[in-house]
């Protein structure tokens, strides 16, 4: 099984890199690190971000 995870978070660090050449914020490369590791968590099924996504608008709520 592979470590989506980690994978997610250096490919978001590799893209924040480039993008931080062209003079943009480093926050945008923690930024997309973060993004990089959640997305890699939930195919590693670590989160499950339907169940994320179904709380923050309500979903299933009487």
């Amino acid at each position: 099984m592979k470590n989506y995870t980690t994978l997610g978070i250096v490919a978001g660090l590799i893209l924040a890199f480039f993008i931080h050449l062209g003079l943009w914020p480093t926050v945008l490369a923690l930024v997309l690190a973060a993004f990089g590791g959640i997305v890699g968590a939930h195919f590693d099924g670590r989160i499950d971000l339907t169940t994320v996504w179904n709380g923050l608008i309500g979903k299933g709520r009487g």
